[in-house]
């Protein structure tokens, strides 16, 4: 080995080997002053420590996974068992409501429907502090939106573009928002709400406010950039984010087996040291077991989580999509025998519960549906001068 030195007002001292000989460290190591660490100016800030390097020990990729198995099914009371059915079915009537107005034109655009995937989102989201967990997903968003609690008028009147709607009828389908409610959308370009998802998270780190928030995407989303930019990010800052892969197993038309190389999504994260969770998505109470080792996770301060929900969507992507790339007997058997709703409904009338109360909670969720369907088409659209409003931040 050889060594030079060059004084330019700091010092840079050079090292090579000869040919033939392995170098023992990184070529970056060639830069290193003795005792000094690499980049050792780019220090973490004060509210976003980073995450200790490799070599640690206690760090171990499966351990939220072997959590999640050790209790899959989340131990739900009565009560709490009939309020996600009755959230779940309420997802279920809005969406085959906004398809049927869709299909008389009071619905334009885009509209992607969440009917088959209600126990990710309720299971899910059950499990946060609406008071100060932020949510955050793509354009297949209605669901989520119901889960959390917002009024169903306020959101089928944005489908159908009227001023009452939760973005004043200018966000249509796949656009809503509520600042009020937590709920950031709502993104139309696939992906982009992953790296958003982890400035929200940032926000809570840096505000101290004891929040986390949970960003949804899909396994077509899975395969873009953004999403590890983000994830490296999450990790190095270690930041109170939980990473939801909506896995429906067929993104925009193409099957996750053609699609991706890596279709264990919740490995995914595991080059970023983000310990990952696989789940069966169509069971409401496995999802909520699911949720609380997540949140528990990441309310410790131990970083980031990335959870794959295995789930099915019944209609095509969107509206507009015949969905030829499956068959008929495929979604068929998925109704049959993995319905979320149907299994909630079973496991309630094992529990007690009558026929007859369950069916008087569905003749109320239509009725509420029916509601929120006739105060949207009685709405009157945006003002003119909605136009000129929302352009910029006009307040903070």
């Amino acid at each position: 080995m050889s060594e030079c030195r060059f004084d330019f007002g700091f010092q840079i001292r050079m090292r090579w080997f000869p040919l033939g000989k392995s170098r023992p460290i990184g070529w970056l190591r060639a830069f290193q002053s003795p005792g000094e660490h690499i980049l050792a100016k780019t220090s973490p800030s004060r509210k976003a420590p980073a995450k200790e390097a490799a070599g640690s020990e206690e760090f171990a990729l499966r351990s939220l996974q072997q959590a999640h198995d050790a209790n899959p099914r989340y131990a739900a009371s009565d009560d709490q068992l009939l309020t996600f059915y009755e959230q779940m079915l309420l997802i279920r009537r809005f969406e085959e409501k906004a398809g049927q107005l869709y299909g008389l034109g009071l619905i334009g655009g885009f509209c992607h429907l969440y009917i088959g995937q209600e126990a990710v989102a309720v299971g899910l989201q059950s499990a946060l502090d609406g008071d100060k967990d932020s949510v955050i997903t793509g354009y297949r968003d209605h669901g989520h939106m119901l889960a959390y609690g917002i009024d169903p008028k306020a959101i089928m009147a944005e489908l159908t573009g009227r001023g009452a709607g939760i973005s004043r009828g200018k966000g249509g389908s796949m656009h809503m928002f509520s600042t009020d409610h937590k709920f950031y959308g709502g993104h139309g370009i696939v992906g982009a709400q992953v790296p958003l998802g982890a400035g929200l998270a940032f926000g809570h780190q840096y505000r101290e406010d004891g929040g986390l928030c949970m960003a949804y995407f899909g396994d077509g989303a899975a395969n873009q950039g953004q999403v590890y930019e983000a994830f490296n990010m999450a990790a190095l800052w270690n930041l109170p984010v939980i990473f939801v892969v909506e896995n429906n197993g067929y993104a925009m038309g193409t099957a996750v087996t053609r699609g991706s190389a890596e279709t264990h999504f919740h490995r995914r994260g595991t080059a970023f040291r983000i310990p990952g969770i696989s789940v069966n998505g169509m069971d409401v109470l496995e999802v909520r077991a699911a949720a609380e080792v997540a949140v528990a996770h990441v309310r410790a301060g131990k970083g980031p989580v990335l959870m794959e929900l295995h789930t099915y969507r019944y209609r095509g992507h969107s509206m507009s999509d015949p969905a030829k790339y499956r068959t008929r007997e495929e979604v068929q058997e998925m109704r049959e025998k993995h319905d979320p709703i149907d299994a909630a409904k079973a496991e309630l009338m094992k529990r007690g519960v009558s026929e007859d109360r369950l069916k008087e909670i569905e003749k109320q969720i239509r009725s509420r549906v029916n509601e929120a369907a006739d105060f949207a088409e009685n709405s009157p659209e945006p003002e003119m001068s909605e136009l000129y409003t929302d352009v910029l931040v006009e307040s903070y």
